[in-house]
């Protein structure tokens, strides 16, 4: 399949909005979303939720369940962390039923507010059918608009809800059909977990962009984001789903569908570098060994001369660990974090915001005064928050300060589930390589190469002709079309203001 880039005008209307009007000034990358379901278990509520726990770094703004008894479907959607609405047990006993699906949510798309959180439930002719989906879909707001036009009623901006509705306008007469059909009109990236009367189906997009695995607890099988998510209930890990791939499991068993030619499958590579927690296995591949190996090449590629390696926490840990091992430089944690700042910490004024940066880090003083330092993070996005840690090390006495970046130059934004900001404000993307060391601070900055980062994943090098992976925030290769993209006019979903 030929890569589709975006044009001049394409990335002309992402940088002058986006669908859902969300501040995407953020210095990081945004958590994606974490789905979970389980289907014949008695405790079917209980277990979503703690894995559920496990997603939680894929998506900490909203939470939500369905579960079904047989007879009735029983939701409980929340704003906040999981531990806030799912941990007492008079909530757990209103989801009453031994089947249940369950996701954690970052708003990609749509804002965060009740009527977007998911999984999203819909009345079907052939029964009920609740849908919760990790990604984005490239085309939801065309497919919304022709939806809208044709009479349907949409209530809520998540792209999530257009599966519902393609699904409800099917003639298949069944259920599965009927959401095989609409996964065959929707582009982009996904991991979709649903819940009908009978069944609980998995599903993944043709390209494989976003992960989902099948496991296994006391003869009962689960579908989830991530491994770890098994591991926290002892669950057995038995496959990856594949792309282009239906899972269906019933009192039957399991049946497998494929709704998409086979192709090669192009994971995100993002998930090893940043968003997979490290205790995971993604495609087969440990999170944890490939960021240490990042590291090591890292380390070979651009070397410093210092007194110790410290990592920017949480995610540039494992990274900074190879590259100390590469370079027999000391390993030392030179930034402790502060695990328990909310995000809803109040700034009011810029003075008060320039401190923000030390509410969740803070410098170790006795490892970096004096010294040599060589910061490794796992990415760089505005460099804001990384001109801020540099000045943090020089005011805690550190003699240089050298960064490495455990990933190539982000250059292109995402639209396939990350929250990057518009191209025009990503720093690779409008400075050269001594214009972003000037603006953070640093006495020196090198990222990891683009082939450097395959030979961690254990590659040669990359494929120009068949990438491996889906890596076109470095390359701006985007693996499937963007049609929502070459929308003019308005591009809101919707004109009702709610409260969160």
């Amino acid at each position: 399949m030929s890569a589709a880039k975006p044009s001049a005008r394409c990335e002309a209307q992402a940088a002058a909005g986006t669908v859902d009007g969300l501040d995407r000034d953020g210095d990081t990358l945004r958590e994606e979303c974490g789905v979970f379901g389980i289907f014949g278990h008695p405790d079917a509520s209980a277990i979503v939720a703690l894995g559920l726990h496990a997603l939680q770094h894929r998506g900490q703004e909203a939470a939500g369940i369905v579960s079904y008894d047989g007879s009735v479907f029983h939701s409980e959607r929340r704003p906040g962390l999981v531990g806030d609405s799912f941990s007492d047990g008079e909530t757990i006993a209103r989801l009453k039923g031994q089947v249940a699906i369950g996701h954690v949510r970052y708003s990609t798309t749509g804002g965060t507010i009740l009527r977007n959180v998911q999984p999203l439930f819909a009345e079907l002719a052939s029964g009920g059918l609740a849908v919760a989906h990790n990604g984005n879909l490239t085309n939801a707001l065309s497919i919304r608009r022709d939806l809208v036009r044709d009479g349907a009623i949409t209530q809520s901006t998540s792209d999530t809800e257009v599966i519902l509705h393609l699904a409800a306008r099917s003639r298949a007469p069944r259920i599965v059909a009927r959401f095989t059909e609409a996964l065959k009109q929707i582009e982009g990236a996904y991991a979709i977990v649903a819940l009908t009367n009978k069944k609980l189906i998995g599903a993944r997009d043709p390209m494989g962009i976003r992960p989902l695995v099948l496991g296994e607890l006391d003869g009962r099988y689960i579908l989830a984001s991530e491994t770890c998510a098994l591991d926290i209930i002892g669950a057995k890990f038995i496959r990856d789903i594949e792309n282009g791939e239906i899972v269906v499991i019933s009192e039957e068993g399991i049946e497998s569908i494929r709704f998409a030619p086979a192709r090669p499958m192009r994971p995100c590579i993002f998930e090893y570098i940043y968003f997979a927690r490290p205790d995971s296995v993604v495609n087969g591949k440990s999170v944890y060994a490939v960021r240490k190996n990042i590291g090591h090449e890292l380390a070979r590629e651009s070397a410093a001369q210092a007194d110790v390696v410290i990592p920017v926490p949480d995610s540039g840990v494992p990274a900074a660990l190879g590259f100390a091992q590469e370079t027999g430089l000391p390993f030392e944690m030179g930034i402790i974090r502060n695990h328990y700042v909310g995000r809803t910490f109040i700034q009011p004024t810029q003075s008060v915001r320039e401190l923000g940066v030390r509410m969740k880090h803070s410098a170790n003083r006795a490892v970096v005064e004096g010294k040599r330092i060589v910061l490794v993070d796992d990415s760089l996005v505005r460099g804001t928050t990384s001109i801020k840690i540099v000045r943090m090390m020089r005011e805690a006495g550190a003699r240089e300060v050298h960064f490495r970046i455990a990933s190539p130059p982000i250059t292109y934004p995402d639209f396939y589930g990350i929250d990057t900001p518009e191209r025009e404000k990503l720093l690779a993307a409008t400075h050269d390589l001594e214009g972003m060391r000037r603006y953070i601070g640093a006495d020196s900055l090198a990222f990891l190469s683009i082939d450097g980062l395959y030979k961690a994943m254990g590659e040669e090098r990359r494929d120009e002709a068949c990438p491996q992976y889906t890596d076109h925030c470095f390359t701006g290769d985007y693996p499937t079309t963007l049609t929502d993209m070459a929308i003019t006019g308005p591009r809101r979903l919707a004109m009702l203001a709610e409260a969160d």
